[in-house]
């Protein structure tokens, strides 16, 4: 097969959108398509239409044509599928087939053609795969991505570290009846002064206390003196202007900007010394089976309100049988933690930083073995006469865990109209316009550990892939807790509080 050239043209013959595979001048293949539609009236059949020179392999677009020019030697069979395929890659990035449509996106459709297209022979790829490669998903992107959002997180950091410097050395100054330190104007311009005491108000854009501290009044008039914070406020402006531009930035958390990141509503009864036990998982399997990589991360976070239980120990009860790494805080004992199951500070005569949050232990899973899965997902899609015979089903691995809100989301072909839904257990959602298929289901627990989702629709099988799956779990994955709390003088037990959370960072089947 050697395929010439790929246009979208009007029923007149007029060229919206043409990229040629070969060399051929503008003249030549406005020639070509002007006299496409006048061959259409020889009564020829309605696939395709030939001349002394090339044939025209065409399909009707609503009040448009996708025509396929190839030489008369190539394959007829060829040329109709993969006009079907390109006749497919339109409705991706059009939502109406009209001209003003096609051209608004016209070198996006072009990057498509190239995929299906080169040196004017037909490329082994199927839509999923031409999604993914006009995307340009990059890792090296994704690594860039995240140097910057640290360097912006230390940026805030280093200036809020400044800028209690600077009012403690205002405290100071003011204690000992010095002169309070200002910035003043540079040489004759009529910069005004202004205090430190408003530049430390200006500074501190996210206070960790509660109580708010009202600013001084500012000295009247503009004033063009070097501010603290001026970076800060800089790097917001270049996030937000990455925004506004389609940009997707991870917040402070390192969580990544996708509908699989779930947070479980905060307790309602917070006591003084409070306790979060977290936990990500990130697994990747195949869809015939194999589990080619799974990573578990949790940590214990303590934070101490009440300075009266400052110097306190946590007892852990470990009921892992998976082989974890654990790591503890180097300001922890590590001898008491290896002995006792005990973490308490190596110098017991120290307290907990007050209203801070503090990871005091941390571990680590990853494994390969298929017996440690929590949820496995089975995707079966089966060509059938007019499309695919798609069966999905769960089960839960790890019966003590109880998942919410779970949603398993498969993609489907584009253009072809809403799948058929067969047998369901629980819910599911069709977004048209992202080309996904939602099921979702609120809990799945012992008493529900497996069910099944079976649909129809036109498409491949390779067209289903990669499933994702999210959701919640108020349980420990490790089955790692907090038994107790003491007081290190006295044994005597302290009050606390404590929330669990398991969600997903990645869970996908390729």
């Amino acid at each position: 097969m050697v395929l010439l050239a790929a246009a979208v043209c009007t029923k007149a013959g007029k060229a919206i959108v043409s990229r040629q595979f070969v060399e051929m001048t503008r003249t030549r293949i406005e020639g070509l398509l002007a006299a496409f539609p006048k061959l259409m009236n020889t009564g020829k059949q309605h696939t395709f239409v030939e001349t002394d020179s090339v044939r025209y392999v065409y399909q009707p677009l609503e009040k448009l044509y996708m025509v396929l020019i190839t030489t008369k030697n190539s394959n007829i069979l060829e040329d109709l599928e993969t006009l079907r395929l390109f006749s497919r890659v339109i409705p991706e990035y059009c939502r109406v087939l009209e001209e003003s449509e096609i051209s608004e996106h016209c070198f996006d459709l072009i990057f498509a053609f190239d995929e299906i297209v080169a040196l004017g022979y037909r490329e082994n790829v199927n839509l999923a795969q031409i999604r993914t490669f006009t995307e340009m998903d990059s890792h090296e992107e994704k690594v860039f991505r995240a140097v910057r959002e640290t360097q912006e997180r230390e940026a805030k950091a280093e200036m809020r570290r400044k800028a209690k410097e600077l009012q403690q050395a205002r405290r100071d100054a003011e204690r000992s009846g010095k002169k309070v330190p200002a910035f003043g104007g540079f040489g004759n311009s009529g910069m005004t002064s202004i205090s430190s005491g408003s530049i430390i108000t200006d500074t501190i854009m996210e206070p960790e206390k509660p109580k708010m501290v009202a600013p001084p009044p500012r000295p009247s008039g503009p004033s063009k003196a070097l501010k603290l914070g001026a970076r800060g406020k800089e790097v917001d402006n270049f996030v937000d202007k990455l925004k506004s531009e389609g940009e997707t930035i991870m917040p402070s958390a390192g969580k990544r900007g996708s509908d699989a990141s779930k947070i479980l509503p905060p307790p309602a009864n917070v006591e003084g010394v409070h306790l979060r036990v977290e936990e990500k998982i990130s697994l990747t399997c195949g869809r015939d089976g194999g589990l080619q990589n799974m990573e578990v991360l949790g940590m214990i976070t303590l934070r101490v309100s009440d300075d009266k239980s400052g110097r306190i120990r946590l007892m852990i009860i470990n009921n892992d049988n998976k082989g974890l790494q654990l790591q503890t805080h180097p300001n922890v004992d590590k001898k008491l933690f290896t002995a006792e199951s005990v973490i308490g500070l190596k110098n017991p005569e120290k307290s907990f930083p007050l209203n801070n949050d503090v990871g005091v232990l941390k571990w680590r899973l990853q494994t390969t073995d298929e017996a440690l899965i929590p949820l496995t997902i089975n995707c079966w899609p089966s060509e059938s006469g007019t499309g695919c015979d798609v069966n999905i089903e769960y089960e839960l691995q790890e019966e003590n865990l109880e998942l919410n809100d779970v949603v398993i989301t498969i993609p489907v072909p584009s253009g072809v109209g809403a799948p058929v839904i067969g047998d369901l257990d629980g819910e599911y959602k069709h977004d048209s316009r992202r080309n996904l298929l939602e099921w979702c289901l609120p809990v799945i627990d012992s008493n529900n550990k497996s069910g099944s989702l079976e649909f129809s629709i036109a498409g491949q099988p390779n067209d289903f892939f990669p499933v994702n799956v999210s959701f919640v779990s108020k349980r420990s994955y490790c089955d790692i807790q907090v038994a107790k709390v003491t007081h290190v003088d006295g044994d005597n037990s302290a009050r606390f509080s404590s929330e669990t959370s398991f969600v997903v960072d990645k869970y996908e089947i390729l």
